[in-house]
């Protein structure tokens, strides 16, 4: 199946450097729109949707600060990153200030901008998916209503799930088969990454399992290092 190619908005006033970053992008699968100043970058942005956007801060005419400024006016989601010959703390800090997802100093290694951008773009997937207003799922034999917090297996009489078991159930849920961050669920339900919210969600886990083990053909796996899989083994087989 073909992958629809993210769409990226470099300005980077530097001609030769610009083009050079934008081959680089495009070789590696990426539809880049280059502009040469923060001006264009604007007019670009307003007439295109964008991915994410790649913004040098020392630009004649309107900086990369103030570009992000109307951007996030236009576009509150859309990942930024700067790109600044700059080092000075107050410069970094302004920088996240103007709704900044990362920040690299010039000169910089082509890969590790790469592995940045790849590493937003699916976070803010992951995010999107963790947004889903769907409320009712099929999981095996158990079905799950998360606005009544009721999870049912079969014919037989609802359990009454807790708030936290509850959201962290219907995540499991919407990464069915796949993937669920541990980070995602410790910001989006605990609204903390620490070692105690960390230990917290561990016991949540064991008691979904609890009331999961009902049915032989799901199953909560850990997924060492990166978060949990909530697998239906009838699905995968399918």
């Amino acid at each position: 199946m073909e992958t629809v190619e993210k769409k990226i908005l470099l300005v980077e006033d530097d001609p030769n450097f610009g083009i050079v970053l934008k081959d680089y992008l495009t070789l590696n699968d990426f539809d880049v729109t280059l502009a040469k100043n923060g001006m264009e970058g604007f007019e670009k942005f307003k007439r295109d949707d964008f991915d994410l956007c790649i913004l040098d801060v020392m630009m004649p005419y309107k900086d990369g600060f103030t570009l992000a400024k109307e951007i996030r006016e236009k576009n509150a989601d859309v990942p930024i990153i700067f790109l600044t010959a700059k080092t000075m703390k107050e410069d970094v800090l302004k920088g996240y200030k103007a709704g900044a997802d990362d920040y690299l100093n010039k000169p910089f290694d082509s890969e590790v901008l790469l592995y940045k951008i790849r590493a937003i773009m699916q976070r803010k997937a992951t995010e999107s998916v963790a947004d889903s207003k769907q409320f009712e799922f099929v999981v095996g034999n158990f079905h799950l209503n998360s606005k009544l917090r009721f999870l049912t297996y079969k014919d037989e009489e609802p359990i009454k799930l807790s708030p936290k078991e509850n959201e962290l159930l219907r995540l499991l849920a919407l990464h069915e088969n796949d993937l669920m961050p541990r980070e995602l669920a410790l910001t989006k339900i605990w609204r903390d990454d620490n070692y105690f919210t960390s230990r917290s969600m561990d016991v949540y886990i064991a008691k979904l399992r609890k009331y999961l083990r009902r049915d032989d053909e799901v199953e909560i796996l850990n997924i060492h290092g990166e978060g949990f899989r909530l697998v239906v083994k009838s699905d995968v087989e399918r």
